[in-house]
């Protein structure tokens, strides 16, 4: 059985997601965020602190782009997974590899600087311009959509849920009214997947029934 330790709409729906859209058994386990400082005993099983933690027996992983890469190579090959003899397949890489540290590194900031800090450490500039940031580094985003339904491989694969919670995290940042209207309609499809809005609702429930606040980890304030 895999585990997922995840907080409601971290970075750890991008496993989650994953596993609705495989159909994989799985167990959740909800946490409060962050983690390393409400729910300490946490630390015991990932030093970090941070979620997503995916255990699947022997195997431990604590990056969100790596577990869908994981989930789709094992449970589903050539489908969510690009295959190595695919000429895609550099593509698909970098996709999985820039969601999170090119997409979702400078939202964090913007999300900390804005929100996280207490009043005396905000950083309205640093917030705005990794707003900036973000929304240049998703020129590549538009251009890969502005023909083509998904980014890479004339499908959907895992490197659209990872690029796919940048988008989502945007939203919770209101940097979403800024999308392109290709980003925009591309970001549509994906919230209209069965696998998406199971994951949404799945993590609500999981919350309510683990005693775990329900609110999106983006929209909690400090």
């Amino acid at each position: 059985m895999i585990v997922l330790s995840h907080c409601v709409s971290a970075r750890s729906l991008r496993p989650l997601w994953m596993l609705e859209e495989l159909g994989l058994p799985y167990e959740l386990r909800m946490l409060p965020f962050p983690p390393r400082m409400h729910a300490r005993s946490y630390l015991d099983l990932n030093p970090l602190g941070t979620v997503p933690l995916l255990e699947d027996g022997a195997t431990r992983m604590t990056e969100s782009a790596a577990m869908c890469h994981y989930l789709a190579a094992r449970h589903s090959p050539g489908v969510l997974d690009v295959p190595v003899h695919e000429s895609t397949y550099g593509a698909y890489l970098n996709w999985l590899h820039m969601s999170d540290a090119t997409l979702t590194f400078p939202q964090t900031l913007v999300l900390r600087y804005t929100h996280f800090e207490p009043p005396e450490r905000q950083q309205p500039q640093v917030a705005s311009d990794y707003a900036r940031w973000f929304l240049a580094r998703l020129r590549a985003v538009d251009a890969a959509v502005q023909h083509n339904d998904y980014l890479c491989a004339g499908r959907f694969t895992a490197a659209d849920v990872a690029v796919g919670y940048a988008l989502l995290l945007a939203r919770h940042l209101g940097l979403d009214a800024q999308f392109t209207p290709a980003v925009a309609a591309y970001w549509q499809r994906l919230q209209d997947r069965p696998a998406f809005l199971r994951a949404l609702r799945v993590e609500q429930e999981a919350a309510q029934a683990q005693g775990v606040d329900p609110t999106p980890s983006p929209d909690l304030r400090f």
